[in-house]
């Protein structure tokens, strides 16, 4: 297999082949993600992705489960993802399930056709970054979308059949009631645009950020691990999405919480609530364990 630079994934696509179709993110200005900072966005030349995918044919034989790389796969012209994803079926007769991230405005730049065709094609697997339902943070963090255009992105994902994961991040607001109003906002983001499933990430600074050198600069304090977890409770509690799995298992997570709405909203709760009444650092995962 053939990568250039450093290749992110979901943790819930460990299992699938990393395709790398474009280079980079197309937005790449968040003010919290330093994953793509050392590449300039482009999209790879279709024979070059082919070959690859003849290479992991002749390596791995057949494949049930693909991952488009970098960082926003959609942005790449309709008809050559279709292509792209015509070539997958052909070269894996088990293929059931491709997935990729999605950014805000190349979502909202196709047409519902051509997301309808890019599902009819064999895109299965949406990762949005929403991040906060909080207008002014969305300006903060230099998402490049507002809040109506993220949940436009989101709905019009499910109205084409993609399932959608909605990625949120803990913590975003830093500390202080912010973070209260940063949570209630995130979950009436979700409750409007009903994600099959809802990513909860804690906010880690990268170096080279601009939220890392607000933190070194004073300008930002970080929640602590039992504030973050009260934020999670916050979110939890303001959620009503039928049948939405909640994802809290991230490694950056200080407490694992798993579940499915509205069934285990109480069960994740309890758990939640036994570990603010005792507030004993064992019961929740180091800075080591977290793998930061």
């Amino acid at each position: 297999m053939r990568y250039e630079g450093n290749i992110f994934r979901p943790f819930s696509e460990a299992n699938s082949y990393l395709l790398q179709c474009t280079i980079g993110c197309s937005h790449n200005a968040c003010a919290f993600c330093g994953m793509y900072k050392d590449k300039k966005y482009r999209v790879r030349n279709i024979n070059e992705i082919k070959a690859d995918i003849r290479m992991a044919k002749d390596h791995f034989g057949d494949l049930e489960k693909v991952f488009l790389c970098d960082g926003d796969a959609i942005a790449i012209d309709t008809g050559m993802l279709c292509e792209i994803l015509h070539e997958l079926k052909r070269s894996f007769p088990s293929l059931r399930h491709v997935g990729s991230y999605v950014g805000p405005a190349s979502t909202s730049g196709k047409t519902m056709d051509e997301l309808i065709m890019l599902r009819s094609a064999g895109l299965t697997k949406a990762y949005l970054g929403v991040e906060t339902g909080d207008e002014r943070l969305l300006r903060e963090i230099k998402k490049g979308a507002t809040y109506s255009e993220l949940l436009a992105a989101g709905r019009n994902l499910i109205q084409a059949g993609i399932n959608l994961s909605s990625m949120v991040l803990l913590g975003l607001a830093g500390r202080g009631p912010r973070s209260i109003e940063h949570a209630v906002a995130t979950a009436k983001i979700t409750n409007e645009m009903k994600p099959q499933y809802l990513a909860a990430l804690t906010v880690t600074p990268v170096s080279g950020t601009i939220l890392y050198r607000r933190v070194q600069n004073g300008e930002f304090t970080l929640l602590d691990p039992f504030e973050t977890i009260e934020e999670m409770k916050t979110l939890i509690e303001n959620l009503n999405v039928n049948s939405m799995k909640f994802v809290g298992i991230h490694a950056s997570n200080y407490l694992p919480i798993n579940g499915t709405f509205p069934n285990d909203r109480a069960k994740m709760l309890a758990a939640i609530d036994a570990v603010l009444s005792s507030r004993d650092p064992s019961l929740i995962r180091s800075d080591y364990m977290r793998g930061l």
